[in-house]
């Protein structure tokens, strides 16, 4: 969704630094041996920004240096916890968790919680209980066949799940003989007889939403996905592609039809330890974007090209070579495209991780 900061320090750094206050205090405790209030003066830190500072501070820096045009953030709510600023911030029809740190530096996207008690199996995916990624097959191992299949694992509100929908999209737009070669799945797990995603209720609704549409209304799936990557707008694209509603509505409730073409993705997540949105895989092997030209039409078709042992016509056709936007866009590219996001444990660009 926007940068992601990370603060680097290395060990000698570290000992240096405990070594200096060592010293300082030290000091302290000598000159104010009869004074033990001075000591406590000493010791105590900064209060730093008050929370609504510091989310104003960080709403301003999102709307001004990161937000593509026609994006918008704004604040629904802060919080102080476990020593950060929480904020709620709502950026179109979706509402996020992002933290920022007290003296007003540092912004985040995410946390994790590292505390294994506070994870609740049943409301996380299920690449949770398979951390372990695949190995990521380099481009000259990749294996070459008639009909090639690339399957790309995404979730519905992932900056960087958007992005490559948004390639694969302009890809599909140019060439339409791409589609019969890529199928997107999605990353979740379920829950009861409900499904839940890595950011949230409305993200797992709009998980089935797009699986609906894309096992029962194929030939609007693009169109459909095209629309609401610009902002988010699932029923005025609905209307504008010609989805029928009653249609989807029916596979939405009917656990037979929604939910089980849910459960079969989310089984291959399992198989395929899936790890991040999006992870790509081209013939059952795991790949990077990176190896076939990045998050770009021109990469998507490279992917089917270089996998084809028998190479379709399409392939000598020239697409767009920028990567594309990341998060909703009302266009093609924007400034922060591919720029921010979690490292990836899956050797392709950002992606976003597995529980939030």
């Amino acid at each position: 969704m926007y940068k992601k900061i990370i603060s680097k320090l290395n060990k000698n750094s570290i000992l240096i630094g405990i070594a200096v206050l060592a010293i300082i205090v030290t000091g302290v405790l000598i000159s104010s041996k009869s004074n033990s209030n001075n000591i406590l003066s000493f010791l105590k830190l900064s209060p730093g920004m008050s929370a609504d500072a510091v989310s104003k501070k960080s709403i301003d820096y999102l709307n001004k240096s990161v937000l593509q045009k026609g994006q918008t953030a704004s604040l629904v709510s802060d919080s102080e916890e476990s020593g950060v600023i929480k904020m709620k911030i709502k950026i179109g029809n979706n509402t996020y968790d992002s933290y920022a740190t007290k003296d007003g530096k540092f912004l985040f996207p995410e946390a994790f919680t590292i505390d294994a008690k506070a994870v609740n199996p049943n409301t996380q995916p299920s690449a949770q209980q398979t951390p372990q990624a695949p190995n990521v097959v380099k481009l000259a191992d990749i294996k070459k066949v008639d009909k090639t299949a690339l399957d790309v694992y995404v979730v519905s509100r992932c900056p960087f799940g958007l992005q490559i929908q948004r390639a694969i999209s302009d890809a599909v737009k140019n060439i339409p003989s791409l589609a019969q070669y890529i199928k997107i799945r999605y990353i979740g797990a379920v829950s009861g007889n409900t499904i839940t995603s890595m950011h949230g209720d409305d993200e797992a609704k709009e998980n089935l939403r797009q699986i609906c549409i894309r096992d029962e209304q194929n030939s609007k799936y693009w169109s459909y996905v095209s629309c609401q990557m610009k902002s988010g707008d699932t029923a005025g694209c609905q209307a504008s592609t010609g989805i029928d509603a009653n249609k989807l509505n029916s596979c939405i409730k009917d656990s037979n039809r929604g939910l089980s073409y849910a459960k079969e993705d989310f089984a291959l997540d399992s198989k395929y330890s899936i790890v991040g949105s999006p992870t790509l895989l081209l013939n059952g092997q795991q790949i990077s974007d990176n190896d076939f030209g990045g998050r770009s039409p021109d990469g998507i078709k490279n992917m089917i090209c270089d996998s084809s042992s028998k190479q379709p016509d399409f392939c000598s056709t020239k697409l767009n070579t920028a990567p594309a936007a990341t998060s909703f866009s009302l266009t093609y590219a924007g400034s922060a495209s591919g720029s921010s996001g979690n490292s990836s444990a899956t050797g392709n660009g950002p992606n976003c991780a597995p529980a939030q």
